[in-house]
């Protein structure tokens, strides 16, 4: 049975331009054209603002008939590189706190492909903060910068699927830091693991500690950045073993996770 799509909310120029690519490719003078007309771009230079698009993780493509490409649409989903991210933080945004730890996973056809993982220097983390995560300031002195950070997780990540258990928290999170420190924008498609869960595990509650015990994920140590993506990753593994058949490239993946094809309906 086909899959529900929930109504979308107002979208912006690059969201519409996004969204037409998610239905055919367009010639690159056409997509230009529209480039141009985008409201946020950087830019004047439509060009330039294509590959800036590609620089922040868009994944775009070239055909052989000059037509620009969104990848995930032809990428079926055992070819796909899943970046799955956790992030540890001293506030619960940018202007009021950082990352003090950054660890993601990249996850391809049921394999763990490469890992990254760091603590951040800080020169402070609040009490509570400290007793969740055990990461002290002592831990961060030797840490490197923040900057440094985003800058290798950037080229890490690459044009990957960008996935996380609370995708609205570390990608935008994430986002905004890139642009604190003018390193751009977060433009990778991403998943988020919880909606993912719902559509896929019957679950009495969708939270990362309860799916880690009812899957038997074997990884003790919570809110550490790079374990917390691990877990994830084993969230992810599990989901793609239960997808209906007409779900097969990773933008099929992306819709299906928004549906409306949840399998706990909550009274």
């Amino acid at each position: 049975m086909k899959y529900k799509k929930k109504k979308h909310q107002p979208i912006n120029g690059l969201e519409l331009l996004v969204n037409k690519l998610k239905k055919s490719s367009i010639e690159y003078n056409a997509f230009l054209e529209h480039l141009s007309n985008v409201e946020t771009n950087f830019f004047e230079n439509p060009e330039l603002e294509f590959e800036l698009l590609i620089s922040n993780g868009l994944p775009l493509g070239m055909n052989e008939h000059n037509e620009v490409f969104l990848k995930t649409v032809k990428t079926h989903i055992l070819e796909q590189t899943f970046c799955v991210v956790d992030i540890e933080t001293n506030g619960s945004n940018i202007h009021h706190g950082q990352i003090i730890e950054l660890g993601a996973v990249k996850f391809r056809n049921g394999q763990i492909i490469e890992t990254y993982d760091s603590l951040v220097y800080a020169k402070d983390i609040p009490q509570y903060i400290q007793e969740v995560t055990q990461i002290t300031p002592k831990m961060l002195e030797d840490a490197p910068r923040l900057k440094t950070v985003l800058e290798e997780f950037k080229l890490f990540l690459e044009d990957d699927v960008f996935v996380a258990h609370d995708i609205k928290f570390d990608y935008k999170f994430i986002s905004d830091s890139f642009e604190k420190y003018d390193l751009g924008k977060l433009q990778n498609r991403k998943l988020c693991t919880i909606d993912l869960s719902k559509r896929t595990i019957f679950a009495q509650r969708y939270g990362l500690d309860f799916l880690k015990e009812l899957l038997d994920i074997d990884i003790h140590q919570q809110h550490r950045a790079l374990n917390d993506a691990l877990s994830t990753t084993h969230i992810l593994e599990k989901c793609l073993q239960n997808l209906p058949q007409e779900v097969q490239s990773a933008e099929d993946l992306i819709v299906f996770s928004k549906s409306d094809n949840v399998l706990v309906n909550k009274q």
